[in-house]
């Protein structure tokens, strides 16, 4: 573990700055992603260098389609997640404590040396929320810029404005999930804010940052064309028609089991009313 960055220690423990819930962790305490805890006043990140996935996929996977297309990248995954997704795809490794999945040290340097022995030419912090694992991430990414290295941010987005201005001058490209345009929805099935996520995007995009964005589509949830059509335009509005859009199938998983997959049919229209809304690129994945 490792001391963690982005918090402030008063008399009954710390509070995390690190993203919008700034949790105010006892002595003991952990925050809501699990993975960060309050020992003898200060804040450790206990994953830290203690990677739980590792895999080599295509840049495509993350989904990047546009971003170094046809190359491979160093895929790595702490646990922890500051959402709580009932749909979550990795819940076995995003939803629990660190010492509740199996996970090997390697240290950062280990990490970029792994990457240039295999000829990778970038690496990819995915799978869970890296944001979580915000120190790992950072340690990773300056040597691996140095040694000409790309870095490729998969993630909800919702982190505070200093640790992500302090991850910026290191990062290549992003997908960034919006998980609905209903602030609504985004507290009931993920527990988090709508707003900090759409501010994060256009800060990223503002660096100079590669971006793509992807929204699954959950059946009877955030599927309907009043959603699809608030995305696309918000996106206009902000000058984002040029910045590909992944409109993504959903399959029953985790802790919301009772809905039918989402219908292809409902992925084609959110791919027209993309299109006709200005945006220039739309993917339909998980099809």
């Amino acid at each position: 573990m490792k001391e963690a960055r982005f918090y402030s220690a008063g008399e009954d423990g710390v509070r995390c700055l690190l993203c919008p819930h700034q949790c105010r962790i006892k002595e003991g305490g952990r925050g809501i992603c699990r993975s960060r805890e309050c020992r003898d006043g200060k804040l450790y990140a206990l994953s830290y260098g203690r990677p739980c996935a590792m895999a080599i996929d295509p840049v495509e996977k993350k989904p990047l389609n546009h971003f170094m297309p046809g190359t491979y990248c160093l895929s790595l995954s702490c646990t922890g997640c500051n959402l709580s997704c009932r749909w979550c795809q990795n819940s076995d490794i995003s939803q629990v404590a660190p010492e509740s999945a199996d996970s090997e040290p390697w240290s950062p340097g280990e990490i970029v040396e792994a990457c240039i022995r295999r000829g990778l030419p970038s690496i990819a912090y995915t799978y869970t929320e890296p944001f979580t694992w915000w120190e790992y991430m950072y340690d990773i990414a300056v040597p691996a810029r140095e040694k000409g290295l790309k870095n490729i941010l998969v993630s909800a987005g919702y982190v505070n404005k200093e640790p992500l201005h302090a991850l910026l001058p290191y990062l290549d490209a992003a997908n960034i999930d919006i998980k609905a345009m209903d602030d609504a929805i985004c507290r009931k099935y993920c527990g988090v804010t709508l707003a900090p996520v759409l501010e994060n995007i256009l800060t990223m995009k503002e660096a100079g940052v590669h971006i793509e964005i992807t929204n699954l589509l959950v059946t009877g949830l955030n599927d309907t064309e009043e959603l699809i059509t608030a995305l696309c335009s918000w996106m206009a509005g902000n000058n984002l028609q040029a910045v590909p859009l992944h409109f993504s199938r959903f399959f029953p998983r985790y802790r919301y089991n009772d809905v039918l997959p989402t219908p292809k049919s409902t992925l084609l229209r959110a791919r027209d009313i993309a299109l006709s809304s200005g945006i220039r690129t739309v993917h339909l994945g998980n099809i």
